[in-house]
């Protein structure tokens, strides 16, 4: 009975918590998610202009901003008005400025797999590309497919559809797609030469790869120097007459989601074109570093016009940018210091890098600018907000994406002082409740085995009344994320923001906590011993967190909660099976219980019976191997369609916990996906967890 009552009761609760729920609120659901999220922000290669993907509850369109002088223009390009769960992405420039390509449709994380259909429309959804004029109007259907890329002269573009790499001229709107060649393996990372005579790509063949060319002139294909390694990333010579590419030994160390702080080291290597004849620029040192690890940026390499190529490596343990000449040499650092870089921006002339970090900020990002060839980082803004996904324009202005405390994540243009100017401020709702949200503070506790973790912790008001309050711990998903203090760069975690600001303006003490096996904080505390499938010592932290909620004098120990999404679910299932005197109460949202299921979905040929100790150990590791302990009351949510976590482990939970009594709720989203495509969905699953812990923790 408990199992049905939270679905049909819906409806009940969206309208009943989202208008008036209790404790002190001053702003609903609906109002602190309603800003858009914006992504996919790109400098026009010509004209001045700026382009972003604005999802405003569930409408995602593409926005323009055009210099007008000192100030900008804005204006929308494409005119999608339902909250209907179909993606926007792919965006690309024509050259001139003047057209933009995109894809609409399809599942961006897994494109190899039928597009999503959450919305139950029943027509379907397909994955197609598109053109629009950079002042809207009509678009115009190009083709089914993805991954579009435009030649330099803005006549071709090629793109990716059913597994083969195809053609399309833009000038005769009649024109049909052509298949370029019949190629083996997953295709992907399209590159046109910079002269147009040649398109590089990359082929995925499991447990090795090649960089291969397509010449149009000839019509041939080649496969640059092949081997039995991993070849990825590639990027052209500035003449094209060159490619380099990162070449990667193959994993055989076993399973995935377990630490790895060394293997066969990586390398980069240079290959011409005309010959097929390559030859290694740098080789990584063995241990600290010869894991290849990318930074958030969609390309890792950068050939500069001075002959050399810059490429993350995190040697010292933190994930820096390094230059190295063409011709092969020492790699110099050019971002050195005990923090990351993530997102990097590359200017057109090919000289500079614009790219963002956690330098003397260890819990946010701010932008710094370094020659490609050399030279001291300059910073480039600074202050409590969060610069994180820099573009650089033609002419060296740069934008960003950028967020606070208060407002998501939006387009800004940076000054010469570092003052950031928003695009489209006019673009968040009117009663967006962005100055009444807490100001989190960064905390570090001891986790149960004395490692120090950082959190950020938001205190309501009330906290402050000699009352002791009830509390929740949020875990991040990933495992390879870091919150941050403010809203989130991501869409999935800038609603886990918003969802924690909501819990705090309900009277919750909330703490976000930042795990060992996330990012921002080095190699070996990404790569903790253990982690995951290798022993889940994240349940230290887990410990760590629980215990100081309870050791605080505004807290009252036997009302703490604990919620989080997919790794955050599985943390989040790992605390109650294990330590329900502890947390009273959760919401697991598609969690992982089961190692030894979940690693079939990244790893198909994963056969637990290959290695017996390994499996074991994952299964030890697995909440479902505690679920004997586990007394508190829990809230399952997922979709069914959930492409990273099977639907099967609910599944299996679920019966675990009705066989035995333990107290359930559940509410399934049927053909919804792991990050939730309909805002709707988000909105009744934060609605239903809000009233949860309503229920458990305040009644």
């Amino acid at each position: 009975m408990m199992q049905r009552l939270a679905v049909c009761v819906c409806g009940f609760l969206l309208s009943a918590v989202a208008a008036a729920p209790a404790g002190a609120q001053s702003f609903t659901l609906q109002q602190v998610l309603s800003a858009p999220f914006s992504s996919g922000l790109q400098a026009a290669p010509a004209g001045g202009r700026f382009l972003w993907i604005a999802n405003q509850e569930g409408r995602r369109n593409i926005w323009v901003a055009e210099a007008s002088g000192s100030a900008y223009t804005v204006h929308r390009v494409t005119n999608d008005d339902a909250d209907d769960g179909i993606d926007v992405g792919d965006i690309v420039w024509t050259p001139d400025g003047e057209r933009i390509v995109y894809v609409r449709g399809g599942d961006f994380e897994f494109p190899e797999k039928p597009s999503p259909n959450p919305a139950l429309l029943p027509q379907g959804v397909e994955q197609d590309i598109w053109m629009v004029g950079v002042h809207g109007g009509d678009a115009r259907k190009l083709a089914q497919g993805r991954a579009p890329v435009v030649s330099p002269d803005g006549n071709t573009i090629a793109f990716l559809s059913s597994d083969q790499i195809w053609t399309l001229d833009l000038r005769d709107a009649a024109a049909k797609p052509v298949q370029l060649f019949h190629g083996r393996g997953g295709l992907g990372s399209l590159e046109w030469s910079p002269d147009g005579k040649y398109l590089a790509f990359a082929s995925r063949r499991g447990d090795h790869g090649f960089v291969g060319v397509y010449s149009f002139a000839d019509q041939s294909l080649r496969y640059l120097d092949p081997s039995t390694e991993i070849d990825r990333e590639p990027v052209w010579s500035p003449d094209s007459r060159a490619i380099a590419f990162v070449r990667i030994p193959p994993d055989t160390s076993g399973v995935d989601f377990k630490p790895q702080r060394s293997a066969q080291p990586w390398s980069i290597r240079v290959v011409d074109v005309a010959t097929g004849e390559g030859h290694p620029v740098w080789h990584a040192h063995e241990g600290t570093g010869s894991v290849f690890h990318e930074t958030e940026s969609e390309h890792q390499l950068f050939w500069s016009a001075g002959g050399h190529i810059v490429f993350p490596w995190e040697g010292n343990g933190w994930v820096h940018l390094y230059s190295v000449a063409t011709s092969g040499g020492d790699a110099v650092e050019l971002t050195p210091g005990d923090f990351e870089v993530d997102y990097v921006a590359f200017s057109k002339d090919r000289k500079t890098l614009v790219y963002s970090s956690n330098q003397d900020d260890i819990d946010r990002r701010h932008l710094w600018q370094v020659a490609a060839d050399g030279g001291s980082p300059r910073e480039l803004t600074h202050g409590n907000g969060l610069e994180i996904i820099p573009v650089v324009a033609p002419d060296g202005t740069v934008a960003v994406l950028r967020s606070d405390v208060h407002v998501p994540i939006r387009p800004s243009v940076v000054g010469a002082g570092g003052e950031l100017k928003d695009l489209a401020p006019q673009m968040v709702p009117a009663d967006f409740p962005g100055a009444k949200l807490i100001t989190p503070k960064q905390v570090i506790f001891s986790a149960a085995d004395g490692m120090p973790i950082h959190g950020q912790l938001f205190l309501p008001a009330s906290a402050s009344d000699g009352k002791k309050h009830p509390a929740i711990v949020f875990f991040h998903g990933g495992s390879r994320r870091q919150m941050l203090l403010g809203w989130h760069y991501m869409d999935y975690y800038s609603d886990a923001y918003g969802m924690n600001q909501y819990l705090a303006s309900l009277g919750y003490i909330v703490l976000s906590v930042n795990y060992r096996s996330g990012i921002g904080y080095g190699l070996n505390f990404r790569e903790a011993l253990n982690y995951g499938a290798a022993g889940a010592s994240e349940f230290n932290d887990v410990q760590g967190a629980g215990l100081y909620l309870r050791s605080r004098a505004d807290v009252d120990g036997a009302k703490i909660g604990v919620w989080g999404g997919s790794y955050g679910g599985y943390l989040t299932a790992l605390a109650l099976a294990r330590a329900s005197d502890l947390f009273a109460a959760g919401v697991d949202f598609h969690g992982v219980h089961d190692w030894n299921l979940e690693l079939g979905n990244w790893q198909p040929n994963y056969n637990p019976d290959s290695d017996p100790q390994a499996a074991r150990i994952a299964w030890e590791s697995s909440p479902l191997a505690s679920v004997k302990t586990w007394r508190s009351p829990v809230l399952l949510i997922q979709g069914d369609d959930d492409r990273n976590v099977q639907f099967s482990q609910t599944v299996r939970l679920a019966a675990a916990l009705r066989a035995q009594g333990t107290p359930f709720e559940e509410h399934v989203f049927p053909d919804e996906i792991h990050g939730f495509l309909l805002e709707r969905s988000w909105i009744t699953a934060y609605t239903l967890s809000a009233d949860f812990f309503n229920r458990h923790l305040k009644q």
